[in-house]
């Protein structure tokens, strides 16, 4: 069976899926067989696998770091939020239907066989497993049958380092505040702290990082700076999705759905040097860009009814008509992607 080690966070975003992919590459650059796992992901942006499979992007770059092909054993289990009280469950690749969160908070300890069949398997494959948390340990609400943080390190038996964002703000707070909101057996798997993501001189940090580790009585090992990485987002606290404002040549704006899905979609446009890409929320943000773009959503009629509510309907890609009396749309080139087709067409026969 392989060794393994567990990335958690005291928050979403915390960088768990960089750190693990660092791990991976480290480990494989060593010359260890190592593979990639999150039990559970919540994410709107997902990945085809060869077979057809479906699974999270962020173990994609992990697998992608381990020189292996991405297998859905890396995450078996796959939630795409269809609203904000409900998801497209996915197991092994698979979709398994719809599910409102406290039907699949009732039914989650049905999947752990699932989700230790695929850990197992890969722990079979491999010398090494790098294992990614979700969200925050320190969950408390959601620690009953939990296999996703401490859950599931007790039950594959992993060391656990905690990462912190220093980039947000508080991180001695967050790290402090996770540890002591941790069970005593929880707390003694954790063999260190990482702060992530920071910016500045390092020796103006090390009084608060002496003091971290004499209140908690764990080890910081290590001061992570802060990398400007050009890899696919998992979710909506993307940083790319808050860039407002576009500089190039060409001026592309993406309206940004509450619901928007794959939007890694748009990353080779953000990487041409000619074309400015940016997300916008309202008319005012959206400005006169020469191209708009209406991106995948997983929630049609609620992204349809936003659109409408905030105004943005008007300068969206279905209004062409250069006879409209909206000045900024005259000029506009418009595309619509995925799901919004049928947005699309419900605008275009509204507007008829």
């Amino acid at each position: 069976m392989a060794l393994n080690i567990m990335l958690q966070g005291t928050m979403s975003n915390a960088g768990k899926s960089l750190l693990a992919a660092a791990l991976c590459r480290i480990f494989r650059q060593d010359g260890y067989h190592v593979a990639p796992f999150k039990s559970q992901n919540m994410a709107l942006n997902s990945f085809i696998t060869k077979d057809g499979g479906e699974m999270g992007r962020a173990q994609v770059v992990q697998a992608e770091a381990c020189g292996i092909e991405p297998d859905v054993r890396m995450n078996p289990i796959l939630l795409k939020p269809t609203t904000d009280v409900g998801s497209q469950v996915i197991v092994n690749g698979q979709v398994r239907g719809n599910m409102r969160a406290m039907e699949y908070y009732a039914k989650k300890r049905e999947f752990l066989p699932d989700v230790m069949r695929a850990y197992e398997s890969l722990a079979a494959e491999n010398d090494v497993i790098v294992i990614e948390g979700a969200g925050s340990p320190a969950e408390i609400n959601l620690k009953q049958d939990d296999f996703v943080n401490m859950g599931l390190a007790k039950l594959v038996d992993a060391p656990v380092l905690l990462a912190g964002d220093i980039d947000r703000g508080g991180v001695f707070a967050q790290l402090y505040g996770t540890v002591a909101l941790l069970e005593p057996d929880e707390r003694a798997r954790i063999c260190g702290l990482i702060i992530n993501k920071f910016r500045g001189d390092v020796e103006i940090l090390r009084p608060g990082l002496a003091m971290l580790e004499e209140k908690t009585q764990l080890p910081v090992l290590g001061v992570v700076p802060y990398l400007r990485v050009d890899i696919e987002d998992e979710d909506s606290l993307a940083p790319r999705l808050q860039s407002k404002s576009a500089v190039k040549p060409l001026d592309a704006a993406v309206l940004r759905l509450p619901h928007i899905s794959n939007f890694t979609d748009f990353m080779p446009l953000e990487q041409h040097p000619l074309l400015g890409v940016r997300y916008v929320q309202s008319v005012r943000e959206l400005g006169a860009p020469d191209l708009v773009i209406l991106p995948g959503t997983k929630n049609t009629v609620n992204d349809l009814l936003w659109l409408r509510q905030s105004g943005l309907a008007h300068y969206s890609p279905m209004i062409t008509d250069p006879e409209a009396d909206l000045p900024q749309a005259q000029s506009i080139f418009p595309a619509a992607v995925c799901g919004a087709d049928g947005m699309q067409i419900t605008l275009q026969y509204e507007e008829a």
